[in-house]
């Protein structure tokens, strides 16, 4: 019988790493200080990727450490001690993208897999048999390709295979992009893109200004919730969640509403109904603040799969909190804030294992004790009174 399918998130820190294994992830990807991709996310320093593999493997889930930049031969310094420190932590797989890492992982004798990155931009048998032989056990598909190509890229091979399911997606062919090079002299394939295509522009013929609106060449947002069913039939591995620079509200909801999604069509014996279908796509629109689209899944991406105006959407602000802790003798929750709220707010927590529930926020205090009725500062600590447990990392969020 075929393993259920994984489902991978996105940590960028560790407080992160361990909301995305609470909220359900099978597998998280991280990025080190060192060989990463993402350099502005926080990143996870060595003793950091040891207390998440700890944490993972004590729920069940793993650990894969994206070592993925295009380096120079000025960027290999401490490679082989960082692959071999690594593998004595215990992570479960690297992600790279250059095969001199790949080959010198091998050569070192490493236990973990060897991932092959999006950077690669894989989308042909002979390509994924190429990797094979090189080392790797798994890769991550170009996210170009259409249901159908990716469906016969599993008919013609038995190597492990991960697709892409949600998040931003790159105006470039699966990241090979310089105007962040050229623009911003920050090189997107060492870690320092600039989302250029992101940026506002003029829109201009001959030298002549044609339009007063800002123009943009952005892609939308991937967002899969039709496509999973099929994606799991056809026997791809490894569903993933884009996002390592995401906040903590963006990652327990995302990964619960996946996490149930898949649940249910397994539990349905792949008979989800579409109107289930439509509420899945509905519950995720409350929480994303840039336009979705379903990528090259259908087929080629047109005009309506593209950003070329100002979005009209505002960031959403409904988190307002997280909880530290909750104090069961006294029935009230430490919570950590987010976004601008007032006291006596209907609001709904999201607990760990997707656990929803409603109630009146009620009054606001201080750690001394003072009610106050505003919070419009992050990162502040407050108590509230709640009559029912909160787990920790539980969200709470305001009701529109």
């Amino acid at each position: 019988m075929r393993e259920k399918v994984e489902l991978l998130a996105p940590a960028g820190n560790l407080e992160k790493l361990k909301i995305a294994v609470l909220y359900g992830a099978d597998a998280v990807f991280i990025g080190g200080k060192k060989f990463s991709l993402r350099a502005k996310a926080s990143n996870f320093e060595l003793s950091d990727i040891k207390e998440g593999v700890e944490f993972a493997h004590k729920h069940g889930s793993k650990v894969y450490i994206t070592v993925n930049i295009y380096p120079r031969n000025e960027d290999l310094e401490g490679l082989e001690e960082y692959l071999l420190e690594l593998d004595k932590i215990g992570v479960d797989a690297i992600i790279v993208s250059s095969l001199h890492i790949i080959d010198t992982a091998r050569k070192l004798g490493c236990k973990f897999e060897v991932h092959v990155s999006t950077q690669q931009s894989v989308a042909n048998t002979s390509s994924i048999e190429f990797f094979k032989k090189a080392g790797a056990e798994r890769i991550v598909l170009a996210r170009e390709l259409t249901l159908d190509q990716i469906e016969e890229l599993r008919n013609n091979t038995d190597v492990a295979l991960e697709v892409f399911i949600h998040g931003g997606m790159c105006a470039a062919f699966s990241g090979r992009c310089v105007l962040s090079n050229n623009m911003a002299n920050r090189d997107a394939n060492r870690g320092g893109c600039a989302h250029s295509c992101r940026w506002h522009y003029d829109l201009v013929d001959k030298g002549e200004k044609i339009s007063e609106e800002d123009f943009l060449f952005a892609s939308k947002d991937l967002m899969s919730i039709n496509y999973i069913k099929d994606l799991i039939r056809i026997g791809v591995n490894s569903l993933k969640i884009e996002g390592r620079m995401k906040s903590h509200h963006y990652i327990a909801t995302v990964v619960s509403l996946y996490r149930k999604l898949i649940d249910e069509i397994y539990e349905s014996d792949y008979q989800i109904s579409n109107n289930r279908l439509l509420d899945y796509e509905q519950e995720m629109s409350r929480f994303e603040n840039r336009a979705m689209g379903s990528g090259f899944f259908g087929g080629d991406v047109t005009h309506e799969g593209q950003i070329f105006e100002n979005e009209s959407k505002q960031p959403n602000q409904d988190f307002i909190a997280f909880v530290v802790s909750y104090d069961k003798e006294n029935r009230r929750a430490l919570i950590k804030t987010r976004n601008y709220f007032t006291s006596n707010i209907e609001v709904e927590t999201l607990s760990p294992g997707g656990i929803t529930r409603k109630f009146n926020l009620g009054d606001i205090y201080t750690l001394e004790g003072e009610k106050i009725e505003i919070s419009n500062t992050p990162d502040k600590l407050y108590y509230i009174n709640v009559d029912f447990e909160l787990a920790e990392h539980s969200i709470i969020r305001k009701l529109s």
